[in-house]
């Protein structure tokens, strides 16, 4: 029995209820990994990792100095070759009780449903329970939906670091594992799966982790588009297919369809296409040069691509189900009519017009994915046909068949895979999501002075006061004269801004308005940052002088002075005519889209959140005063240090009106694989993001009784959380020294896992530093500095200047304000991540010892003070007493996440003093794949 991998548990006592399936599923790969190891890299190599693992269990125990010195002799003398064999086996168990823990996810929400106890909390029956309950009937529902809009975008950045290749062999392995759960079998079934499940694994093992070379922005799109294929275009039509049928059944209206019994139909109460997917890769070329217009069309092609192989190949499984002979059954007068515009003439189909019908569809919507040039989607000869305009016309005829179904006693058969492909050509169209663009506004405010100069010799724009700037803005948009002149040149920064707006002109006129919806604006500090892309996209068209906009511009508040000034930027917007016409051609929506990262590396997790709510509450004012919709595009990211979390906790702590129907959220790097590449997961994931709108949106919102004092009481703690988390970071001599010491901020920069460069410049400075390596960083070192900093300094400060009642008013807002509770428990959960025994491994690569110690004893300090805090907050006498199924996940990682840790450090401590080689290099980018993958949510 190889225990090395199996036994986990590392000292916990008892075992919840629920934790013997999972348990026993993780000893099983546990033990099949374990022999692999054996069998590929030997008894010796085994032996040495358990040993690792042993040692360092009781280093994370007790951090014993005897374990500490241990470990420095087990990999000081271990040779790179053998490091490199004891990391990708830590590495690989990490990933594999990932899936061992995602099937228990499944396994647990299937004995939920089986139970009979009523729906789970963040599911859609429990969403629609509690509308019941608040008097909301089933049409009041569909009415909501008709007007809501949800959206997860998918955005490509430096923190995944998981292969296509490695991730297809885990998906292989989840499925088997999900089948020996399910089917139980014995003998030689049982025999047969366990083999294969061996097979995969060994696969698994021999696969290299890392790409050898970096990854390209069309790479990057390759891999988002996979996840179409594992759940989106699968999972999005059938949660709205559940969906639906709940909102049926709760407004009374099942009935049988014309023939009744199996031949019927329940009827459905229809839903509009409210869930749809947003990207930003391939599109989001703020500080990522590699985003070009050949990138942009490239990106769009792909996109159609995809969505035309899923539509003709269920178009082709359509025609082989609807069999139906018009001997037999009857159709109605418009099928017949496609039937028979088919040129298909085959005698055996002679008396089959649904197959008729569906051929003269293919034929149709391959001759469009000709014209629309990814012929290459074609999988099978089709017939000459005239092309579709648009998706809307293909969805207008596979209407016809659901139609004709219905009317004449087939309507179950409408149920199916047609109401499946509906949905999705209604959902995904021809342009598959709806993609992104984003700019940094130096970029628009250099291009526009460029083209005003040109335009106009002697003129400054740059020169100008806000005032100023507006106010030609403002002139320059009502006037048909354009900018841009034919016989000009520009410089080959405005040219390409001028290229990339004139190919998404290009693709709303090839694709439709819904592929390219929004053009984002980051670090948006101003009313003249709008009115400069209006500028920009009115000399390509997609701005007109008559006020009409054919994309939402989104202002991107971003550092903590940009969320306090967004609202008062946005009252000066649509106090500015010119602006404010370009919002009625949009609806009178307004998205703004709020950062969670640079605010967080700005101020400290407790400021930027804190600054994040009052700016959404401040939003809400302004835009109802202007009688403005607003739809929140909240940029999270997978750390708590950058928006992570669950999910439906932050959409319910929102404040009152800042939700309204209306939501986008980024999924961003490794959390889009732990939350989108098992369909099952996906779709539970796509339903929580639904089901949290809709309670947010529809129901009350709880606040405390006494809500102005606590929001005073925040105020208070947010100032000293900033002074703590500034002093250290900003104002602390020799930090920046210490943070590229202690950390792997520097092999992450040359690590092949994404397109976009660490840093905004080449400087150490933290200013530069993008908000996720920052994060990141901070995460491998499992110090995660980001998502607690400060606040034991400000409870501490609270409670002093508060002696009588100061613990009990932040106990009370923990209770009683689900901004608060949020706030809390993700800082708990990051927490109990954090390892001031393994960070402290780390500060002993500062060389600097005088400084090592003034900082890192300045971490540790304000570690224990945070997490004294936090406990008498809660109330609980140790981290995640209140959860002890996440309290369990975490512990059990320890055991072989600790491991990972300490190899890294000697692998830095190595290649950095011998200048570097290729082989420790890759040997430290494994610890950092294996590190992520075992905190999950790092980036």
């Amino acid at each position: 029995m190889n225990d090395w991998i199996g036994t986990t548990r590392s000292g916990a006592s008892g075992e919840l209820p629920s934790d013997a399936a999972l348990k026993d599923d993780i000893r099983f790969l546990g033990r099949i990994l374990g022999d692999i190891v054996r069998d590929q890299e030997g008894a010796a190599v085994f032996d040495l990792v358990e040993r690792i693992r042993q040692t360092s269990i009781r280093f994370h125990r007790d951090e014993d100095r005897a374990a500490h010195d241990e470990l420095d002799a087990l990999l000081g003398g271990m040779g790179t070759a053998q490091g490199l064999k004891i990391v990708r086996a830590f590495s690989y168990f990490s990933h594999l009780a990932n899936i061992a823990e995602d099937q228990d996810r499944l396994r647990q929400h299937r004995a939920g449903m089986a139970d009979g106890d009523g729906p789970a909390v963040g599911t859609l029956g429990y969403a629609l329970a509690r509308a019941g309950t608040a008097g909301i009937d089933g049409a009041a529902l569909a009415r909501f939906f008709d007007s809501a809009r949800v959206s997860p975008v998918l955005t490509a950045h430096p923190t995944e670091v998981r292969r296509k290749s490695t991730l297809t062999r885990e998906m292989e392995i989840a499925g088997l594992l999900d089948r020996r759960d399910r089917e139980r079998s014995t003998g030689e079934e049982a025999d047969a799966i366990e083999e294969q499940i061996v097979r995969a694994v060994l696969g698994l093992w021999q696969t290299a982790m890392l790409r050898r070379t970096k990854l390209t922005v069309i790479d990057e799109v390759v891999n988002g588009l996979s996840y179409y294929d594992y759940t989106f275009l699968t999972e999005l039509p059938a949660l709205y297919g559940n969906l639906e049928d709940m909102l049926a059944r709760g407004a009374g209206r099942r009935v049988q369809g014309k023939g009744g019994g199996r031949g019927g139909a329940t009827r459905t109460l229809p839903v509009a296409s409210f869930l749809r997917m947003g990207s930003w890769i391939g599109g989001d070329r703020d500080g990522n040069p590699f985003v070009t217009a050949e990138v942009l069309r490239t990106t769009m092609r792909m996109h159609t691509r995809h969505a035309m192989r899923w539509y003709l190949s269920e178009l082709h499984e359509l025609g082989a189900e609807l069999s139906l002979s018009v001997s037999l059954v009857p159709v109605s007068d418009a099928l017949l009519a496609l039937a028979n515009a088919s040129p298909e003439r085959a005698e055996h189909q002679v008396l089959e017009p649904y197959r008729r019908a569906i051929s003269f569809i293919y034929a149709r919507l391959a001759a469009t994915a000709v014209a629309l040039d990814v012929a290459d989607a074609v999988g099978r000869r089709a017939v000459a046909a005239e092309r579709y305009d648009d998706a809307a016309s293909l969805g207008r005829d596979l209407d016809v068949i659901h139609a004709s179904l219905v009317a004449n006693g087939s309507g179950l058969l409408a149920r199916g895979r047609l109401r499946r492909l509906r949905r999705a050509v209604d959902c995904f169209g021809f342009h598959l999501a709806a993609l992104d663009l984003r700019q940094n506004a130096d970029v628009h405010e250099r291009s526009v002075a460029e083209l005003l100069e040109v335009a106009e010799p002697g003129t400054d724009y740059t020169a100008l006061d806000e005032a100023a700037r507006v106010a030609l803005l403002a002139r320059e948009l009502a006037t048909a004269r354009p900018l841009v002149s034919p016989f000009a040149e520009y410089g080959a920064e405005t040219a390409g801004e001028l290229d990339i707006l004139r190919h998404a002109a290009a693709i709303h006129a090839r694709l439709g308005a819904a592929a390219i919806e929004n053009v984002i604006i980051s670090k948006t500090d101003g009313t003249s940052d709008l009115l400069e892309l209006a500028l920009l996209l009115k000399e390509v068209g997609l701005v007109r002088p008559d006020g009409t906009s054919a994309v939402n511009i989104v202002p991107l508040f971003e550092t903590i002075d940009d969320l306090r000034n967004g609202p008062e930027i946005m009252a000066r917007a649509f106090a500015c005519p010119e602006y404010r016409r370009l919002v009625a051609s949009r609806g009178d929506v307004q998205e703004v889209m709020l950062g969670y990262s640079d605010s967080n590396k700005d101020g400290g997790f407790v400021t930027s959140r804190w600054e994040l709510y009052k700016a959404e509450t401040r939003l809400v004012e302004t835009f109802k005063a202007a009688g403005i919709a607003l739809r929140l595009f909240h940029g999270r990211g997978g750390s708590v240090g950058r928006g992570g979390g669950s999910a439906y906790d932050a959409i319910l702590a929102q404040p009152a009106g800042a939700v309204g129907g209306r939501i986008r959220v980024t999924e961003q790097g490794e959390i889009i694989s732990s939350k989108y590449a098992n369909p099952g997961l996906g779709r539970r994931n796509l339903e929580t993001l639904v089901a949290a709108t809709l309670e947010a949106s529809l129901l009350p919102v709880s606040a405390p009784a006494d809500i102005e004092a606590d929001m005073a009481a925040m105020e208070a703690l947010s100032d000293a959380a900033f002074a703590a988390y500034r002093g250290l970071v900003y104002e602390t001599p020799g930090f920046e020294d210490y943070f590229w010491a202690a950390t792997v901020i520097t092999e992450i920069a040359s690590l092949n896992i994404g397109s976009r460069p660490a840093s905004r410049s080449r400087t150490r400075r933290i200013e530069d530093l993008r908000a996720i390596p920052w994060v990141f960083s901070w995460a491998q070192c499992r110090a995660m500095l980001p998502g607690w900093y400060g606040f034991g300094a400000a409870v501490n400060a609270w409670c002093a200047a508060h002696p009588d009642d100061g613990m009990a008013r932040v106990t009370a807002m923990y209770r009683d304000w689900p901004f608060f509770t949020t706030l809390v428990s993700n800082m708990e959960m990051v927490l109990a991540k954090t390892s001031m025994a393994i960070a402290s491994r780390y500060a002993e690569l500062v060389p600097d010892v005088a400084l090592r110690q003034q900082i890192f004893g300045r971490i540790r300090a304000e570690w224990q003070a945070s997490t004294d805090a936090l406990l008498a907050i809660t109330g609980q006498t140790a981290l995640l007493d209140h959860n002890p199924v996440l309290a369990r996940s975490i512990r059990d990682r320890f055991p072989y996440l600790d491991p990972l840790n300490h190899v890294q450090v000697e692998m830095l401590r190595q290649h950095r003093s011998e200048a570097g080689s290729e082989r420790h290099l890759s040997g430290i980018h494994l610890t950092i794949n294996g590190i992520s993958a075992g905190l999950r949510n790092s980036g």
